[in-house]
């Protein structure tokens, strides 16, 4: 034997020597090469193990390339099987463990936070192992206690996990697509119902991958139990993520109204819809289809939890809105008609109040006087006042006041449900059930006060002043030509170009309150006392009459909330010659004689020319009486207040 052959044959010694000693020196480090794994947990090779009660239990077999390609390319195995000590064909496995995802991303997180890192991978893993704990398919299984209804492995293939992180990428849209099938392999009657949805089959005919798969409606890893109020009140909000425009109108109406304020029992999309077999309109099995409709409104609306549901329930539009005349004509009338007279009366007041309001501050700053009539004046010492309202009226307007304010408040937090402030408020309020009892007292209460006082006008004006009231003399709140004349010579004093006129003893602004009221108490109260009784309504009108009713509840409601707070409290409490505010005569019932010379100077000409003025005198309210009159007042101007701010959250706000 030569030389070389001696060192070729050493070598391959050498060689043989490190080849079998390797299994030892793998199993010390605990890092044995991958490759050896692979070999035999390869695709087409079936490797089976002791399971449970001595049946053979096949091990999965891994695909090299889809390893290759996932997030855990770069571990090793035993990274993650820590049990395995050797890569012998039968291993001697160490003590008993099994693979631990969440630890293991747990470890890599806590350590990244330790060493100052924010990596929101490992942050992102993180905060889904602490919802999949809280979900539904954590819990125990009924059939085996000793594992949880879903484990990691079970979703995530986890040899070939990866998720494209390019959302528009077509292998992307393949993950997504494959979404309900792997879900199916443990909910096998859902998905065959989703199979036949108008979801199901978009996804299974189209390449897009748009469609609503299982993960939209229940999510990822917060999966929880379908009964849970959690679930209901979330549901809507998942669907709007695609359903976008009819997310919006849901949120419009009574159902959407009390869901937002966490009311899980009011109807969600699948209440009406259904869940997983979800069909189009048009389809004549669908739940929404026209013949079908009342069969389903009728489910929840069953006459024995609430009235049953009749006829005009099926016509009601729950996703109607005022933007489209052909689909919805009525709400297109209603909503302009509606946004025209908000324009119109906002427009006219607030010029109104500005115009008004620099008028008095230039007069205060210029030092103008305003010139009074000249007649005979109170003796002196004499502090007697000029009544303006009596007992019966103050308390009417007090009540009226607390009434008004109680129903914009939950009127209000209803309207503007979608923001953050409502479903807190409705919560302090004992929820939308306890919500909706207090608007409905307070609405009973507020027709209850204006009947009474309609009455009593009616008794007063026909049967005790007929011989002697003027239908349109100084005294009657009907408009008359001189109203009109006031108006105009209004505008003209703001402007500079006449004199302010002389107001009767009612001013054309305040007649405009006046009968404001009698037009806010018709349409808010005919349009809440249909929607509050909607089985007795959908006897009789069709369904449509509840979208045009919530419409101009709400905005009729806005409109006289808004008009209260704003221009009804700058004439009465902010015009320079009232500050500084409160003005207190609707609760003392008198002002001076000063006050009453200049606000209805025509008035007073009258009744000191026909010597009636003394027949008006009352001593003046006491210091306790004026006091408290004062904070009762600026306390209610505070309340009007923060109402009109939770308005206009809402209002320019929104969600």
């Amino acid at each position: 034997m030569n030389t070389s052959s001696r060192w070729r044959r050493a070598f391959l010694g050498v060689l043989a020597a490190g080849f079998l000693a390797a299994p030892a020196l793998a199993a010390d480090t605990a890092k044995l090469p991958n490759e050896g794994c692979l070999e035999c947990h390869k695709t087409g090779k079936k490797i089976e193990v002791p399971g449970p009660g001595g049946k053979a239990r096949a091990l999965a077999a891994v695909d090299h390339m889809a390893f290759g390609g996932g997030v855990h390319k770069k571990m090793a195995c035993v990274d993650c099987h820590t049990n395995v000590v050797d890569n012998k064909a039968s291993h001697a496995l160490a003590a008993a463990s099994t693979v631990d995802c969440a630890s293991c991303h747990e470890k890599l997180w806590s350590d990244a936070k330790a060493a100052g890192k924010t990596d929101a991978g490992f942050e992102r893993v993180a905060r889904n192992i602490d919802a999949y704990r809280q979900s539904f398919h954590a819990r125990k299984g009924k059939e085996d206690p000793s594992k949880p209804h879903a484990q990691c492995s079970q979703c995530h293939e986890t040899h070939g996990f990866a998720v494209p992180a390019d959302h528009a990428s077509r292998a992307y849209v393949d993950w997504r697509r494959n979404i309900p099938e792997l879900c199916g392999t443990c909910h096998d009657e859902q998905i065959e119902t989703y199979r036949d949805s108008v979801h199901g089959k978009q996804i299974a005919e189209k390449t897009d991958g748009k469609a609503a798969v299982c993960t939209d409606c229940h999510t990822n890893h917060e999966i929880t139990n379908t009964s849970l109020a959690s679930f209901k009140l979330l549901v809507a909000e998942e669907c709007g993520t695609c359903h976008k425009q009819n997310l919006k109108t849901y949120r419009d109406t009574y159902h959407g109204q009390r869901s937002q304020l966490g009311d899980p029992a009011s109807a969600k999309c699948y209440d009406c819809h259904g869940s997983h077999g979800i069909l189009k309109v048009d389809n004549k099995e669908s739940t929404v289809h026209p013949d079908n409709r009342l069969e389903t409104c009728q489910k929840c609306h069953d006459g024995k939890k609430r009235p049953l549901a009749t006829a005009g329930f099926a016509s009601f539009g729950p996703h109607a809105h005022g933007g489209d005349l052909e689909r919805y004509p009525q709400m297109w009338v209603a909503e302009k008609f509606m946004v025209g007279l908000l324009i119109a009366v906002f427009a006219f007041f607030w010029t109104h109040c500005g115009l008004w309001y620099y008028r008095e501050w230039k007069d205060r700053k210029d030092g103008v006087t305003r010139a009074y009539v000249h007649s005979a004046a109170l003796p002196p010492g004499d502090t007697r006042q000029v009544q303006r309202f009596a007992i019966g009226w103050r308390i009417g307007h007090l009540f009226f006041a607390l009434v008004t304010m109680t129903l914009v408040l939950t009127g209000t937090t209803a309207l503007y449900s979608e923001t953050k402030w409502a479903p807190a408020l409705a919560k302090m309020l004992g929820g939308a059930n306890a919500l909706g009892l207090i608007h409905r007292v307070a609405a009973a209460l507020f027709v209850g006060i204006f009947l009474i006082h309609f009455a009593y006008v009616a008794w007063k004006l026909i049967v005790r002043d007929r011989k002697t009231f003027r239908w349109f003399g100084p005294d009657s709140l009907l408009p008359n030509w001189k109203d009109w004349d006031d108006m105009v010579g209004m505008f003209k004093w703001f402007v500079g170009k006449g004199p302010r006129p002389k107001f009767e003893r009612w001013a054309y602004f305040e007649k405009f309150d006046y009968w404001a009221v009698f037009w806010g108490v018709n349409i808010i109260g005919w349009s809440g006392l249909m929607l509050a009784l909607p089985h007795i309504t959908a006897t009789y009108l069709p369904g449509w009459v509840f979208n045009v009713g919530t419409l101009v509840h709400g905005e009729e409601a806005f409109l006289a909330a808004v008009f209260l707070f704003t221009v009804h409290f700058f004439n009465n409490h902010f015009r320079p010659d009232k500050l500084p505010p409160p003005d207190v005569v609707m609760f003392t019932g008198s002002l001076t004689v000063e006050e009453f010379k200049r606000d209805h100077p025509a008035q007073y000409e009258r009744l000191v020319a026909s010597g009636e003025l003394e027949k008006h005198l009352v001593q003046a309210p006491s210091r306790p009486l004026t006091v408290g009159s004062k904070i009762l007042g600026l306390v209610l101007i505070a309340c009007g207040f923060a109402l009109l701010t939770l308005v206009a959250i809402g209002f320019f706000g929104g969600h």
